[in-house]
């Protein structure tokens, strides 16, 4: 009987691993959708780091069920709906309630292509998935929903940064179908889920991390603008850096088939 309640557990160790991962989702689609009231309340600059602590769970997550072996089924579906929220319908809404009302109804029709692409992007993301490991591994189909759902905001980042280059009235709706457009389309970026970093750089890299962080505390809304800016700038050098890797990768097949077929 002793030994029987010492080995008694509510859960068990293997539960408890697909349980952590999981909470952080969900905690991660509550701030997701709090930033839906900050807008509401034209809170913007809490809404905008409601979304950026979204995107760093929704980050965190993933790897911690990797970590721990804690990965499931139901954790991969959970986390593509709370994308939808998160980063669709949340920056969305913060959008709306900023500038595209001011549209009338075809600010609310964006809204809608915006959401819509972010659900078929999540979509088309869990369909094609491949566990096989691959080449194409280091690249995503199109920009990933929490990237997108930043880059929506980037225009409600901008006139809160203090930059005055141009007015951005007429660059939100643009900005916004560009975005919807990048999200269901399948240019190849990168992804930074299978980066391997050199011991001998890690040092550095800690120190990248650290010195970003600063620069976010300090000056927040420039900081994320011009990250915004750096992102955009890589997708057509990921773009080319895929072609080349794809030649290289066709032409081994093909140098491969022919050495089978001489033996």
């Amino acid at each position: 009987m002793e030994q029987q309640k010492k080995n008694f557990k509510l859960v068990s160790d293997k539960k408890t691993r697909v349980i952590l991962p999981n909470m952080f989702t969900l905690v991660g689609v509550c701030i997701g959708l709090s930033s839906i009231k900050f807008a509401f309340d034209e809170k913007f600059t809490l809404s905008i780091i409601a979304i950026i602590v979204a995107a760093i769970i929704d980050g965190l997550d993933g790897r911690i069920a990797r970590l721990i072996q804690g990965t499931s089924k139901v954790g991969k579906e959970l986390d593509s709906l709370t994308d939808v929220i998160s980063f669709g319908v949340a920056p969305a809404f913060i959008m709306y309630f900023w500038k595209l009302n001011e549209l009338g109804r075809v600010g609310w029709l964006i809204c809608l292509v915006y959401v819509v692409c972010v659900a078929l992007r999540l979509a088309r993301f869990n369909v094609y998935s491949n566990d096989e490991p691959s080449w194409k591994d280091n690249f995503f189909e199109g920009i990933p929903s929490p990237a997108g759902g930043i880059l929506v905001l980037m225009p409600l980042i901008y006139s809160l940064s203090g930059f005055e280059f141009i007015q951005i009235n007429f660059i939100v709706p643009i900005f916004f179908v560009t975005i919807s457009f990048l999200l269901i389309s399948k240019f190849p970026t990168y992804s930074l889920k299978k980066i391997i970093v050199p011991r001998s750089m890690t040092i550095f890299l800690l120190f990248g991390i650290v010195l970003y962080f600063g620069l976010l505390l300090i000056y927040t809304f420039k900081a994320m603008f011009i990250s915004g800016i750096f992102y955009l700038c890589f997708i057509p050098i990921s773009y080319v850096h895929y072609l080349k890797l794809n030649k290289k990768n066709i032409e081994q097949n093909i140098a491969e088939d022919n050495h089978e077929d001489i033996f």
